[in-house]
């Protein structure tokens, strides 16, 4: 799994543009205010200063950092800096227009009412595009993590990464190593797993980053962690005790109030992420308008040979173990499953890990005529030519999925995107 970068003041470019764009609709607003009119581009000393007050803004943020932790303040901590990046930004429009002797010339009360009317609107905006973000988090999947720990200051731990990174983790489950606790509760949280059948759980469960914590005088499991990396995990390990594991980006960060080294096969920056997502909407919404067409088609043909629905639903498991429902046209009859128990001798696949029969008369239209031949159906038909397939680009538009294996003459979907 890769690992979001988040790195340099620009990873809030969103925040930033919005900034911008509240700062030219105040000083539009107090020239209107003061001069009562709109024609502000038509003065050549507002005009120029409307790219000089944007170039200001920016000038604050850098040096400032105005938008350190942005996502985490509160309604009062949100205001407070709101305040003082107000504060800073009219201090420096008022000394610029003072070092180019424009200030005779300038209203004052511009600037006062650009002031007043910025700190209200920035607020504003600043709150709604959080409160966007956020459900944005929820309605996509925030990470599922797991945390690994010895059996010291559980509670303290929880509770730091609950109240800490509350946007950015759902905390699945613990697991304490050196106690037997499994099924137990603590501060709300289930111990989900002992060290014995972590892996499993891992395997089985959605979880896709762990945080470990142990303490100093334990060594860490590093064959547990390396198996970690392998399966796609991200790795939390507190910067104390770090060690070299297999994955190929590190990254100090903070997790809580510890400073971890976050460990993963990969990592994505916010603009890459922007670019697939904007793939995969484009290529899941092309990919919906043929589903369309072909259900024009094929949704009679499934139809009239099997009343029932054209769709075939199931729940699937995902990246991490995260459980979706997969949709298919639907290529067999609607008895199929209850039918599975009186061909299981039939399976040519041994082990009987997967279901296998050179012919396979719960396909609908599939038929053996005397003579031996095998007389393909509508079934056959959207099943080799991976018709059946079509509806999964839903899933692709919304952004869940899995790995579905390319088959002979089959379509090659490595997983639920396009990108």
């Amino acid at each position: 799994m890769y690992k979001k970068s988040a790195q340099g003041w620009l990873k809030h470019l969103d925040f930033i543009i919005l900034d911008v764009i509240c700062l030219w609709i105040s000083f539009t607003m107090a020239f209107g205010i003061r001069h009562r009119n709109l024609e502000i581009l038509t003065n050549s000393l507002y005009r120029d200063m409307i790219w000089s007050i944007a170039l200001l803004d920016i000038v604050v943020i850098f040096f400032f950092d105005s938008y350190k932790n942005v996502l985490k303040r509160g309604f009062y901590q949100e205001f407070t800096m709101t305040l003082k990046h107000d504060i800073l930004l009219t201090l420096s429009s008022v000394f610029y227009l003072f070092l180019f002797k424009e200030a005779d010339d300038y209203s004052r009360l511009v600037i006062v009412y650009t002031g007043l009317i910025y700190l209200i609107i920035s607020y504003v905006v600043r709150n709604l595009w959080k409160a966007i973000l956020h459900k944005c988090l929820v309605e996509i999947g925030n990470r599922s993590l797991l945390i690994v720990i010895s059996a010291q200051n559980v509670n303290d731990v929880i509770d730091n990464i609950k109240n800490k990174n509350y946007a950015d983790y759902f905390v699945k489950g613990v697991c304490i190593l050196d106690k037997k606790a499994k099924g137990s509760i603590i501060d709300g949280v289930p111990v989900v797993a002992n060290e014995d059948d972590l892996i499993e759980y891992v395997c089985r469960e959605w979880v896709d980053e762990v945080f470990v914590n142990i303490s100093e005088s334990e060594p860490y499991p590093s064959e547990l962690l390396n198996k970690f990396t392998e399966m796609g995990v991200v790795v939390h390990m507190k910067l104390a005790k770090s060690q070299n594991l297999l994955g190929k980006k590190q990254f100090v960060e903070k997790l809580g109030t510890y400073t971890v080294l976050t460990t993963s096969m990969n990592n994505i920056t916010h603009r890459q992420l922007i670019v697939k997502r904007g793939l995969d909407i484009a290529g899941g919404l092309l990919g919906c308008l043929f589903t369309a067409i072909l259900f024009i088609f094929i949704g009679p043909a499934i139809y009239l040979q099997s009343p029932g629905p054209i769709f075939f639903k199931q729940t699937r498991v995902g990246k991490n173990g995260k459980k979706f429902q997969m949709y298919k046209f639907r290529s067999m009859y609607m008895d199929a499953e209850e039918r599975k128990a009186e061909l299981m001798a039939e399976n040519r696949v041994q082990d009987g890990m997967m279901f296998k029969l050179d012919f396979d008369p719960r396909i609908i239209g599939s038929k053996k005529l005397p003579d031996g031949t095998v007389k393909k159906g509508i079934g056959n038909f959207i099943r080799d030519w991976s018709i059946d397939e079509f509806p999964q680009f839903f899933n692709i538009l919304k952004g869940v999925g899995g790995i579905i294996e390319p088959t002979k003459k089959r379509l090659d979907f490595t997983g639920f995107s396009l990108a």
